[in-house]
């Protein structure tokens, strides 16, 4: 599910490209950290008061509580507002979790999300100082060198393919060749669903192509996959757009990812090893949370492609830091040994639901497949939040 952002424009997030190397990432739970080493954050249904406003560079832990009646989410917004430096999504009243964000020296801004919908509330500054001095040897780093380099590049080659497919895809759609068209809508999505939490860095990409219906706010114009989804496959009741409401939609869905694919390749653009490993983690909470209720894909019921790519993603950014990990002691060995069997696990599990090209409808899963996918990607979702931890050390 994308994450909703209006507090900028497009044209502002393209500007502020040329800072993208800043260490923004997302966040993981580390239950092991002690309370006292921890910022206290609490959550209300109108506020989140963070307890300082300010910490030195590198791991911080942030102590989330709950206190109010709904699902809560906490953030730590670049300077921009716009891109996340860190997220802690799904805290459900009553609960308290740990987190840790690896941040660099600079201004930053936290904020919550009652409801997890909507744009981010009670804005307040947060300014990390500087920290403590980089320990790593010399090959250590240049092995996360190495492992920011290939990943950037896999992202970059999965933007520039999903950019040539969702033009053809497109075109059909606009020449009201439906039967094409639906025939290409999974395999077109997979390339974004493999990189959504690059995406997601990008304030309003996200929301334009992937917002689902349910999560539309009053106001809202709706574009993007899920809106063309419910034109090719109309419920009972709908009336697809006519010929000229689906040349604005096709050519607005290919003019944002456009935007992403100029975002991804324009100079000075990079990520961080904390970003590749909360990246793979988020994939998981994006299966955990939409596609295995079959939320995702609302009309055509193709969430195994989408869960398939995410699962692809997560192991594609695990598997370019699975070496550092390994070098971390008994504690990235045994994460390493989970990760690995784990892994396998799930990809045996959607295997079986294998059809031609793609996969099966997700209507045609019982109850007990489901459960058996789900119970799967909580026991991989266990070990890749607890990714980042282990590296960061």
């Amino acid at each position: 599910m994308p994450r909703l952002r209006h507090l900028g424009t497009s044209a502002g997030l393209l500007s502020g490209t040329a800072v993208l190397a800043l260490a923004l990432t997302g966040c993981v739970p580390n239950t092991a950290v002690a309370e006292a080493e921890a910022i206290q954050v609490t959550l209300t249904d109108s506020s989140c008061t963070v307890k300082t406003d300010t910490a030195p560079a590198g791991p911080i832990t942030f102590q989330v509580t709950n206190r109010g009646s709904d699902v809560n989410e906490f953030e730590v917004l670049a300077q921009d507002k716009l891109r996340i430096a860190g997220e802690k999504e799904n805290i459900g009243p009553g609960t308290t979790v740990n987190y840790v964000v690896q941040l660099t020296e600079g201004s930053y801004f936290t904020a919550c999300k009652k409801g997890m919908v909507g744009s981010p509330t009670s804005l307040a500054k947060f300014t990390v100082s500087t920290g403590a001095a980089d320990t790593k040897t010399a090959s250590e780093s240049k092995q996360v060198a190495q492992a920011v380099t290939n990943y950037v590049s896999y992202v970059k080659d999965q933007t520039g393919q999903l950019l040539a497919a969702t033009k053809t895809f497109a075109a059909a759609y606009e020449a009201g060749d439906d039967a094409t068209a639906r025939a290409q809508y999974p395999a077109t999505r997979a390339f974004y669903e493999r990189i959504e939490p690059t995406a997601e860095q990008f304030g309003d990409i996200d929301p334009a192509l992937d917002l689902r219906e349910a999560d539309l706010e009053q106001g809202q114009t709706w574009t993007g996959w899920h809106r063309i989804e419910k034109d090719l496959w109309a419920p009972a009741g709908f009336t697809p757009s006519d010929a000229a409401g689906r040349a604005v939609l096709g050519r607005q869905l290919v003019a944002d990812t456009q935007k992403l694919y100029d975002l991804v390749y324009a100079k000075g653009f990079t990520l961080t090893l904390d970003q590749i490993s909360n990246g793979a983690s988020g994939l998981m909470e994006e299966v955990s949370r939409s596609k295995i209720t079959g939320e995702e894909e609302t009309f055509s019921h193709t969430d195994l492609w989408d869960f398939k790519a995410n699962v692809e993603g997560a192991e594609v950014a695990y598997g370019n830091v699975r070496a550092i990990l390994l070098k971390k002691g008994s504690a990235g060995t045994s994460a390493a040994k989970k990760l690995d069997a784990e892994f396998a696990t799930i990809d045996t599990l959607l295997a079986q639901y294998a059809s031609g090209d793609g996969y099966v409808s997700y209507t045609k899963l019982t109850t007990t497949q489901v459960k058996e996918l789900s119970d799967s990607v909580n026991a991989l979702s266990e070990p890749l939040s607890q990714l980042t931890s282990i590296l960061v050390k």
